[in-house]
């Protein structure tokens, strides 16, 4: 280029880039070689560089070709002065650099699309970081109001034992002062809400024994046979409801060393829970013996099928399934007998189908 910057030779390279003449390029100005974008960034930066320093390099450039198009290019740039440091020419030499160019821009594209996707990502992370702070916060507060409900439960039943004994004491007064026979009725019906009452409280200090403290505790009794406890247990059930049906398969060649008092009370759950979702027309039987070193002892009743869903719940506490409004209960009946099996390092298991509900407890005897 000449000093006034018009272009004073060019080579055959260039011009086959460009699709041009020689003599439709020599004559012009650089400038008028470049796109709109090119020429005002020609202008206001390359341009004064170059005066500046008197030279430039790797200057990107968009070239016009004869069709209007453009091509990518590089460009370096160095000014040539005289003795008296003149402007005389300034070489400029351009490289084709599409490839160059377009891998540039495909770099440029690439950071800022890391860059969304950087922010994106420490957005998600803010957001997860504060739901598994929250999730985390809400299994405390649900931990603490359990612990705090188990220990009003404990505390609740074992202060409603004293006034329950008083009432028990007045009634018994009331029934030898009076020994007539409406006297006698009114105090029948209050020993049998004294004794369900008594019963849920026993309930209710067994759960909590078994969720605050190490569980329901056992008391081994050895070279005792179990049959005479079972037996009190039905006969008990039986004149409560006298109504109800129970047939009795006991062999049990030996003794079987257990807590019987514990073993009655998860019988007499299991009876109870039979006659009260059991079928009428059918009888509750009763089995308990010892198959290959195992005591079992099971209730089955006729009724309808528990449903899976209800079976996975079924020995969880304060859970009672569908019942009738007449069917009174905490919930906890269930989940005390599986309490007691385990206890004593057996297991309770249930099976419904269409035809039978059973409740086994198993226990491996030496």
């Amino acid at each position: 280029m000449r000093p006034d910057g018009r272009v004073a030779k060019v080579n055959r390279t260039l011009c086959g880039w460009l699709d041009k003449q020689p003599e439709e390029i020599v004559g012009k100005r650089f400038r008028d070689l470049l796109n709109v974008p090119g020429r005002i960034f020609y202008e206001t930066h390359f341009a004064p560089l170059l005066r500046m320093q008197g030279f430039f390099n790797e200057v990107a450039l968009d070239l016009k070709t004869s069709d209007g198009s453009t091509i990518a290019t590089i460009a370096n740039a160095s000014e040539r002065r005289g003795d008296k440091d003149e402007l005389l020419f300034t070489r400029l030499t351009i490289f084709k650099a599409t490839e160059r160019r377009r891998y540039e821009r495909d770099l440029v594209d690439a950071q800022s699309t890391e860059r969304e996707a950087r922010l994106r990502l420490e957005e998600n992370n803010a957001d997860l970081t504060a739901d598994v702070a929250e999730q985390v916060a809400n299994r405390l507060l649900e931990k603490q109001n359990a612990d705090l409900r188990e220990q009003f439960i404990a505390v609740l039943g074992h202060d409603l034992r004293n006034p329950l004994a008083a009432i028990n004491a007045g009634r018994r007064m009331i029934e030898k002062s009076h020994p007539d026979a409406k006297t006698a009725r009114i105090t029948r019906l209050m020993g049998e809400s004294v004794t369900r009452m008594s019963g849920l409280i026993d309930n209710l200090m067994d759960f909590a024994r078994g969720r605050l403290g190490g569980g329901i505790g056992v008391e081994i009794r050895h070279g005792d046979r179990i049959e005479p406890t079972l037996a009190q247990v039905v006969n008990e059930i039986r004149s409560s409801h006298p109504d109800t049906e129970i047939e009795l398969r006991f062999d049990i060649p030996q003794t079987v060393d257990v807590d019987h008092a514990r073993v009655a009370q998860m019988f007499s759950n299991l009876l109870g829970n039979a006659i009260a979702h059991g079928s009428k027309a059918r009888p509750i039987v009763v089995d308990a013996g010892i198959v290959d070193g195992v005591f079992h002892l099971a209730v089955s009743n006729g009724g309808e099928a528990i449903p899976p869903a209800a079976i996975e719940r079924l020995f969880q506490p304060f859970y009672r399934g569908d019942v009738s409004p007449s069917s009174q209960g905490l919930g906890l009946g269930l989940y005390i007998a599986s309490q007691i099996a385990e206890a004593h390092g057996g297991q309770l298991d249930v099976n419904s189908d269409e035809i039978e509900t059973k409740f086994s407890f198993k226990l491996p005897i030496t």
